[in-house]
């Protein structure tokens, strides 16, 4: 069995679609469908129609329940100006459907063994501690108590396949923003317990023209568009959640 892993979709339909491309028999959706970006209608729709597994994100917390999506602090004018309107947006149908969404999900397929946060095992909304360069130690302390052969991730936006002993760490970075340096949608395949992280190329003008259209101020709409052109926020700057 083939599994599509995504997460960090932030409402970037382009970049969905191009991604939805691969050849697969399962969809794992590890959360934030919505924030960011400029279609969270048609992401959510489309994660409502095709995912085996989906689980909520701290920006789908935050849209759903109307909280603090506890984002970094260099990006909050970020956050909160686009949850404001895409909460005029979304239908009613997609956010009982983020609404209902669980923060973690266990499920077994081809006889592995898998759980699925969106942030930690200890903190499955928020948690940003497991990156890719976490010290061994440090990340088997993070997973500690928890039973699975592939632990799935997101929330850093960062790509990442690491073995702890008989458990696989997997975050397939994201989808709608990366933030690697690389603006390609990234996502990763499961297929008989191997493990291949994947970028794929999408109409990244499509995006950033409908961006340009929403009403925004210019200059959220500016560090939305220079995020998304460049792969993530300059160096030296603190990532957002």
């Amino acid at each position: 069995m083939r599994l599509l892993v995504v997460a960090d979709l932030h409402a970037n339909l382009a970049a969905l679609e191009a991604v939805a491309q691969e050849r697969f028999d399962r969809l794992i959706c590890l959360g934030d469908l919505v924030s960011y970006g400029p279609a969270p209608n048609e992401v959510t729709r489309f994660v409502r129609e095709h995912a085996f597994v989906a689980i909520r994100g701290n920006h789908d917390n935050a849209i759903a329940l109307d909280v603090d999506c506890q984002c970094s602090a260099s990006n909050k004018a970020l956050a909160e100006a686009t949850l404001a309107y895409h909460r005029s947006l979304l239908d009613g149908e997609n956010l009982d459907w983020l609404r209902a969404l669980p923060m973690s999900a266990e499920f077994k397929l081809d006889g592995y063994r898998f759980t699925a946060f969106h942030g930690t095992p200890r903190d499955p909304l928020y948690g940003y501690q497991i990156t890719p360069d976490l010290p061994d130690d440090q990340l088997r302390e993070e997973i500690e108590g928890v039973k699975a052969d592939f632990i799935l991730l997101g929330h850093t936006h960062l790509p990442m396949v690491r073995g702890i002993g008989s458990r696989v760490v997997v975050n397939p970075g994201s989808v709608g923003q990366p933030r690697d340096g690389a603006p390609q949608a990234s996502y990763a395949i499961i297929e008989d317990g191997i493990v291949e992280l994947k970028r794929t190329d999408y109409d990244l003008r499509k995006t950033l023209d409908a961006l340009t259209n929403l009403p925004l101020s210019p200059e959220i709409i500016d560090q939305l568009i220079a995020i998304l052109t460049r792969g993530g926020t300059e160096r030296g700057e603190e990532q957002c959640r």
